[in-house]
């Protein structure tokens, strides 16, 4: 798996764009960044690609929206570049924003460029290919990360309106919903009786922060001694129910159906440690809403699947992998309704 996602390759000729233009920019409009020589694009990305940019010293990150035809209120790329600014002072492990250009004149599309962070990404769920002694450190890590940014005082971060408040897993419901719709490529009947389900148990919202949305394993770059060093990856982060997106972070152990057992034998937290040790960290309390969470989780990234499928139909996926991606919708909606009739 990691060969399929790991470093650059060649860029496609549907993302290519005009270097001397780029540079031409740049020195007009941030000084902080060297000529570009050269640029390639990273492997992984289903939503908004993402370029390794070279220079005689330095390299960076270019993010940019997909050209072409896009669901409505996807491939935020200023959002991204926002939050990411905004939590440069603080704890949360991130890479440093240089510049946000929204000209569309000058690569085709609205992009920001970042800072490069020489690390590694653990592409596989659990991080197998590693001694499990480390694995559970890289847990540990993931879960300080999350808890990190959740217990941000988002207001004094200037993200006071960063999203609406309160209501957010209505909000959340109703977009992935028009999203999969908008995207169907085939009925999906689990999808629809989510839709139909989850509206009717939504439980109170109790805390408020910002929430990453898309946070997992494969959304961090780790140092060679394993420290959490950025998390990548922001398009979906908005101001929301950190439980929520815990929760969607926690699925992992339900799609892998990862037992006590197991954890045990591959060195990683229990679901329940690794719930634990978050609500340790966060000071925040949790019910009886738990397995909501983790329905409500696998109904949105069943939605982020099927949009990616879309892009696929509608020509405009970045991936060679997003139809391969975009198929597994199917099995992410049937899980969720599963678990939903064990609770009905």
């Amino acid at each position: 798996m990691s060969e399929q996602f790991s470093g650059t390759k060649e860029v496609s000729e549907f993302l290519k764009f005009d270097l001397e233009k780029l540079n031409l920019y740049i020195k007009e409009n941030c000084q902080a960044i060297s000529k570009i020589n050269s640029y390639e694009q990273f492997k992984g990305g289903q939503s908004n690609p993402s370029y390794l940019l070279i220079s005689d010293n330095e390299k960076y990150v270019l993010r940019r929206k997909p050209p072409g035809k896009l669901l409505k209120s996807a491939h935020a790329v200023d959002r991204e570049f926002r939050v990411l600014t905004a939590l440069m002072p603080t704890e949360v492990p991130t890479p440093n924003t240089f510049h946000l250009c929204e000209d569309i004149g000058i690569i085709g599309t609205a992009f920001y460029i970042m800072e490069y962070c020489d690390g590694v990404i653990y592409w596989d769920p659990i991080a197998s290919e590693l001694h499990k002694d480390r694995r559970h450190h890289i847990f540990d890590e993931m879960n300080k990360g999350i808890a990190l940014l959740h217990t941000q005082d988002f207001k004094k971060l200037g993200l006071g309106d960063f999203g609406k408040p309160g209501n957010y897993i209505e909000r959340q419901t109703l977009r992935w919903t028009q999203q999969y719709l908008d995207s169907e490529t085939e009925k999906l009947e689990s999808m629809h009786k989510l839709i139909e389900w989850l509206p009717k148990r939504i439980p109170k919202q109790s805390y408020e922060s910002i929430v990453h949305g898309d946070y997992r394993l494969d959304n961090i770059i780790f140092t060679n001694n394993d420290k959490n060093q950025a998390i990548l990856d922001w398009e979906l982060s908005t101001i929301g129910d950190p439980l929520a997106d815990f929760g969607y972070h926690c699925m992992l152990w339900d799609i892998g159906n990862i037992t006590d057992k197991s954890a045990k034998e591959n060195g990683i937290h229990t679901q329940k440690e690794y719930v634990d040790l978050y609500l340790s960290r966060t000071n925040f309390s949790l019910q009886s809403e738990w397995e909501f969470y983790i329905i409500f989780s696998l109904f949105k990234v069943a939605g982020i699947c099927q949009g990616i499928l879309g892009r696929v139909r509608d020509g405009t996926a970045s991936s060679d992998f997003a139809k391969q991606m975009g198929e597994r919708a199917k099995f992410f909606a049937d899980l969720g309704w599963k678990k939903a009739r064990g609770i009905s």
